[in-house]
């Protein structure tokens, strides 16, 4: 197996990848803690998969404490390492794509799972939402977009917990549209659009 392949199944692994979603936003979580935010996964898968990151040094020790005898570490993810990079996502096959989206997918829908099973959910209260929207763009006028989006969360990325805020999850994906290209002179339709209750980022439970 290639270092590209295995730098993209060691990210895209379904519960490592839920691991690295879980530790997003500076969070630093003992195996414990981590297994009660993955109840369907057994402890012992989390620890095995916990273990493999900190070897690939995706996640790192970021304290350890005293408990009954025993060490307990608590963990927390290294950015810088827990992404694929563009030559590792060419050479992935299109049957590797799909898992790794899948395996992203899940992720999101055990979070809004979770979310509504909770109880007293109220979308506009909590600022939940989902929303498709379609828009004409090129490729440049994209990348142009993206940056303007990062420049505008880059400082929300950096609040730091404290009272009164809630830790909340925006997921995008961005994908160009398939079927017959556009005429000309076709004029988008500003209602083009899926509904959903709001078009706000969706929070995390």
């Amino acid at each position: 197996m290639s270092q590209q392949t295995s730098t993209a199944d060691l990210l895209l692994h379904p519960v490592r990848l839920r691991i690295l979603q879980t530790l997003l936003g500076g969070r630093e979580l003992t195996t414990a803690q981590l297994q009660q935010h993955l109840p369907d996964v057994s402890a012992a898968t989390v620890y095995r998969q916990v273990a493999t990151l900190v070897e690939a040094g995706v996640l790192e020790v970021a304290g350890e404490r005293r408990v009954r005898g025993a060490v307990e570490r608590s963990y927390a993810l290294l950015p810088a390492r827990a992404s694929v990079d563009p030559d590792e996502l060419r050479a992935m096959s299109p049957a590797q794509h799909r898992r790794a989206f899948v395996a992203f997918v899940a992720g999101v829908l055990i979070d809004f799972d979770r979310y509504v099973e909770a109880g007293d959910v109220d979308f506009e209260r909590d600022v939940v939402g989902y929303r498709q929207a379609v828009f004409y763009a090129t490729d440049e006028e994209v990348r142009r977009g993206v940056e303007d989006v990062s420049a505008v969360l880059e400082p929300w990325l950096e609040r730091n917990p404290a009272p009164g805020r809630r830790r909340r999850v925006l997921t995008t994906v961005l994908l160009p549209a398939t079927g017959p290209a556009a005429l000309p002179d076709a004029q988008p339709d500003p209602s083009a659009s899926t509904p959903g209750p709001d078009a706000t980022p969706a929070a995390d439970a």
